[in-house]
C-alpha cells in the first residue's frame, strides 16, 4: 500500500505495519484451521499441536504490539480523512486478531478436555487389562506437552502486556515532550527572560 502520511514515522511507516499486521493475520487464520483440521482427524497423535499452538499464540501477540504501535502512529496524522481511515483499518486488525485469540482458547479448551477424557478412558481401560501404568505414561506425557503449551502461552501473553505497557508509556512520554517543547518555544517566542 502506497499510502503517504503526514505525521510520526516518516511515510509509509504505517502502511508497511499495515502490510505486517495483515500477513500475519493470513499466517495466523492458516495456523489455526491446520489445528482444527488436525484435531478433527483421527489419525494425528497431537505431538506437533503444542508447537503449532504456541506459534500461533506468538504470530497474535506480534500482530497485538504491531496494533499498539500504528494506534500511536495514525493518531499523529494530520489529514482528518486519512486518519478516520486509519483508525478503521487498525481497529479492523485489532478486531481480528481478537477474534483469531478466541479461536485459538477454544481449541486450547477443547484440547484440554478430550485429553482428560482420554486419561479417564485410559484409566478405566487400564484397570480392565492390567496395563493401567503403560497406557497413563502415554497420556500423561501428551498431558505435560499440553501443560507446557499452555505455560508458554502465559508466558507468551504476559510479556505481550509488559510490551504493551512499554509502548504506551513511551508515547506517552513522547506527547508529553512534544508538548513541553512546544511550550517552551512559545515563551521563549515572548520573550521569556533568557537563560544563562
Amino acid at each position: 500500500m502506497a499510502t503517504t502520511i503526514d505525521g510520526a514515522g516518516g511515510g509509509g511507516t504505517l502502511s508497511e505495519l499495515y502490510q505486517n499486521a495483515r500477513r500475519a493475520l493470513l499466517r495466523t487464520r492458516d495456523g489455526i484451521e491446520r489445528l482444527e483440521r488436525l484435531e478433527s482427524s483421527a489419525s494425528t497423535g497431537g505431538l506437533d499441536l503444542p508447537e503449532l499452538s504456541n506459534s500461533i499464540r506468538r504470530d497474535i501477540s506480534h500482530i497485538q504490539l504491531l496494533c499498539v504501535e500504528m494506534d500511536r502512529l495514525w493518531r499523529s496524522i494530520v489529514a482528518k480523512s486519512q486518519r478516520d481511515l486509519w483508525k478503521r483499518k487498525v481497529e479492523q486488525v485489532a478486531e481480528e486478531a481478537e477474534s483469531l485469540k478466541e479461536s485459538l482458547d477454544r481449541y486450547m479448551l477443547r484440547n484440554q478436555k478430550r485429553m482428560i477424557e482420554a486419561k479417564e478412558r485410559a484409566e478405566l481401560l487400564g484397570r480392565a487389562n492390567g496395563e493401567n501404568a503403560h497406557v497413563l505414561r502415554i497420556f500423561d506425557e501428551e498431558a505435560q506437552a499440553i501443560q507446557s503449551a499452555r505455560n508458554s502461552s502465559r508466558m507468551l501473553e504476559e510479556s505481550l502486556q509488559t510490551g504493551i505497557a512499554i509502548l504506551t508509556k513511551y508515547s506517552e512520554q513522547r506527547e508529553h515532550l512534544k508538548f513541553n517543547a512546544r511550550h517552551w518555544t512559545s515563551s521563549t517566542r515572548w520573550g521569556s527572560p533568557t537563560q544563562y
